[in-house]
């Protein structure tokens, strides 16, 4: 028996992965556009999130959120990390009981510094709660090209059987137990995915960007260890596959807003032009409390805030970190 799939957010993310699941299961996908729904279910397109591409003709959309969910044997959730919760609570009354709720965001929830498969846990107790993370940018993916990923769930039983539902020719799924590792890795590398884009927008050079992608690694990692997450989830594609993949591409929103800030351009006129969220916007304040609560140096998190709340200009940014000690390769720095 299939498993049907309840896919909650109609972004280019979210709207990817329903077309992905869907040529494998039964989906029912959930957007807040009207305009969106009918476009799907009637062209089989999202041309404002995905322009041009072309989705699975049985992916079913709709605008009630009790709809996309009441049937489903497992919940997807593709919303932005500080609209994460309010969906959720939402959706609650109309999810039946003990099924999986995977996350697909890559932020930290603001004022409660919550991942989000701890945010299910609160709101739905019961739930297994895992997450879908790796180099994943939505256009390369609808359009058909090889990538690969993670589903991380506590109980590898349940990530095997989830494997099969977003696993298509030439998407690759990995499971792997560690959700911590893997959640943390996802939302940590947008605040170096803007550093890197900063450096690029001010005509760094790629030995430039090498560095800030090595040494952001470096201190996503020491952040992902010291909250519980293992070495090697930051070495595999949840920590450095996504990191590269963010840091390097054209697609990347949060690399898209970093290069914006390295033309010298304010960060207000950078997001309202945008019609995406760039997680690492929102997620840096809570990166550099965590750094701060688990005694985890970050120099480049913290240049990053410095841009992003407190008006600095890129090249004080890049100043700051030159002025930044260095030592062994193994610290901080």
């Amino acid at each position: 028996m299939k498993l049907k799939v309840g896919l909650l957010g109609g972004g280019s993310w979210g709207t990817t992965v329903a077309s992905l699941t869907a040529k494998n299961a039964p989906t029912k996908m959930w957007a807040r556009n009207m305009e969106t729904v009918d476009e799907i279910n009637k062209f089989h397109r999202n041309e404002k999130y995905l322009p041009g591409a072309k989705l699975t003709k049985s992916l079913q959309a709709t605008h009630s959120i009790k709809e996309a969910v009441q049937d489903a044997d497992v919940i997807v959730m593709g919303i932005p990390s500080q609209s994460f919760r309010h969906v959720l609570e939402e959706a609650k009354p109309y999810i039946r009981p003990w099924i999986p709720i995977v996350s697909l965001s890559k932020g930290l929830e603001r004022g409660t510094k919550m991942r989000m498969t701890e945010i299910i846990e609160s709101i739905m107790p019961g739930h297994p709660a895992g997450v879908l993370t790796g180099p994943n940018l939505a256009r390369e993916i609808i359009a058909g090209q090889a990538a690969a990923s993670v589903i991380a769930m506590v109980d590898d039983t349940i990530a095997v059987a989830l494997q099969k539902v977003f696993r298509t020719g030439l998407f690759r799924v990995y499971t792997n137990e560690d959700v911590v590792g893997c959640e943390l890795g996802g939302s940590l590398k947008n605040v170096i995915a803007i550093a890197a884009g900063m450096g690029d927008g001010a005509g760094a050079g790629d030995n430039t960007r090498a560095a800030v992608i090595t040494r952001g690694l470096a201190e996503l990692t020491r952040l992902g260890v010291a909250m519980g997450g293992q070495p090697a989830t930051f070495a595999g594609l949840a920590g450095m596959g996504d990191l590269v993949a963010t840091c390097i591409s054209t697609l990347s929103r949060n690399r898209h807003v970093g290069f914006q800030l390295g033309k010298g351009r304010s960060l207000d006129e950078i997001i309202e032009e945008m019609s995406m969220v760039a997680e690492g916007v929102k997620t840096c304040g809570v990166v550099r409390e965590l750094s701060r609560e688990y005694g985890v140096e970050m120099p480049i998190t913290e240049e990053v805030y410095k841009v992003v709340n407190d008006g600095n200009s890129a090249a004080q940014a890049f100043r700051g970190l030159l002025r930044h000690k260095t030592g062994s390769e193994a610290e901080p720095g």
